[in-house]
């Protein structure tokens, strides 16, 4: 899919450079895509060992006293319309839009909360090494936007555990948000990219994405 997709970019490129304002100034903790691309660490993924219960989620959340999980208080913090919240935080109503698909959604049990930068890619980019502690620090971020985002289930379970050399959003207005955010996540955590990702995302950065802004923060030891 990222091949057929890169075809198109370079047209694309062509037609928005004219629109791209000269950068302004970027306040602290902000940097543009390609910087920050030229931070990460590329290296070889190691695949063995991984299962999923070596993260623990969804926890208690941000709130231990609001009866809430990490799944439930990020479909709060990222609805439109505010849903609301019943026994044992059940919620219902309330309005999201799908940062995958762009599809707009009204029934929170259709969501998921999706790891941007799934637990697999983790672990296989370095969480491998990391105590169980700090994979469930990972697994149930809130400290950043970019970390977990709330999808449909039919987006989530397209792009599964697959990086950007393998699958980004159909939609070219949503691509460059995932990528940035993909970055932004994988530096949060110290996380390395490995050469295929690392190249397809300088496709990005060298094409359609170069303005794009990216959150650069650090996780919490």
């Amino acid at each position: 899919m990222i091949k057929n997709l890169m075809r198109g970019l370079a047209p694309l490129a062509l037609i928005l450079s004219p629109l791209v304002a000269p950068s302004p100034a970027l306040s602290a903790g902000v940097v543009l895509f390609p910087d920050a691309l030229a931070e990460l660490t590329e290296a070889s993924e190691d695949p063995d060992g991984y299962q999923e219960s070596a993260f623990r989620h969804w926890n208690q959340g941000l709130d231990a006293a609001d009866g809430c999980d990490t799944r439930s208080e990020v479909l709060i913090a990222e609805a439109e319309d505010a849903p609301k919240a019943g026994t044992d935080c059940t919620l219902t109503g309330g309005r999201w839009t799908s940062s995958y698909d762009g599809q707009s959604v009204t029934d929170p049990a259709s969501l998921r909360v999706d790891h941007v930068v799934a637990l697999e890619e983790a672990w296989q980019s370095g969480a491998s090494g990391w105590t169980a502690a700090r994979r469930e620090q990972y697994a149930n971020d809130q400290g950043a936007a970019a970390t977990l985002v709330a999808v449909t289930a039919r987006s989530q379970k397209e792009k599964a555990g697959r990086d950007p050399a393998e699958w980004v959003p159909a939609d070219d207005s949503l691509y460059c948000r995932y990528v940035g955010d993909w970055v932004s996540t994988k530096l949060r955590w110290g996380l390395s990219v490995d050469k295929d990702e690392m190249e397809a995302l300088k496709l990005f950065a060298d094409g359609p994405c170069e303005q794009t802004v990216v959150m650069r923060s650090t996780a919490p030891r």
